[in-house]
């Protein structure tokens, strides 16, 4: 799979797309999920599925159907590009190991602050050796709102948890 998805990442290169994930499905289904800022257009997916379709078959890849869709609201986080573009957001975080009885936490993706401040250019060798070092604000059991840093590698999965207000506008 790692293969298929370095594949896909080069082939989508300059379409001004993000691979978010490629996965096989039951049926011969291979199901490819691309995002990019402002959102992904239904022109996107299909000038996606053209190119992939061809490269694919070029490199003989077997599968009976593709499917190309955005990640939705819910989008995984995987690379510490996305902790990075999607700080501010509201997130899920579930860690390899418990920490203080629990595993997963909810809140808002922090940066460190000296990242945060140059826009992660960061100059002094400190803030280099955290570079794929990422929080989560969340509020504690007794009320109080708490940072918990993680990096990439303690963390089972991720993904972006919105608050949707499907209420509308009150007259």
């Amino acid at each position: 799979m790692a293969d298929i998805f370095e594949l896909t990442e080069q082939s989508l290169a300059g379409l001004g797309v993000e691979l978010v994930d490629v996965e096989r499905a039951g049926q011969g289904l291979l199901r490819v999920t691309i995002d990019r800022e402002g959102g992904v257009r239904i022109e996107d997916c299909e000038k996606v599925s053209r190119q992939l379709s061809r490269v694919y078959e070029v490199e003989n890849i077997d599968y009976a159907r593709l499917e190309v869709g955005s990640p939705g609201t819910d989008r995984p986080l995987r690379r510490a590009a996305d902790f990075r573009r999607f700080a501010g957001e509201r997130a899920e975080i579930r860690l390899r190991a418990a920490l203080d009885g629990r595993k997963v936490f909810t809140g808002t993706l922090v940066l460190p602050e000296t990242e945060a401040a140059d826009g992660g250019q960061a100059a002094d060798a400190k803030v280099n050796q955290d570079a794929d070092r990422f929080g989560i604000e969340f509020e504690a059991k007794a009320g109080d709102i708490q940072v918990l840093w993680f990096t990439l590698d303690e963390i089972d999965r991720a993904r972006l948890d919105p608050v949707l207000n499907f209420r509308g506008k009150k007259r």
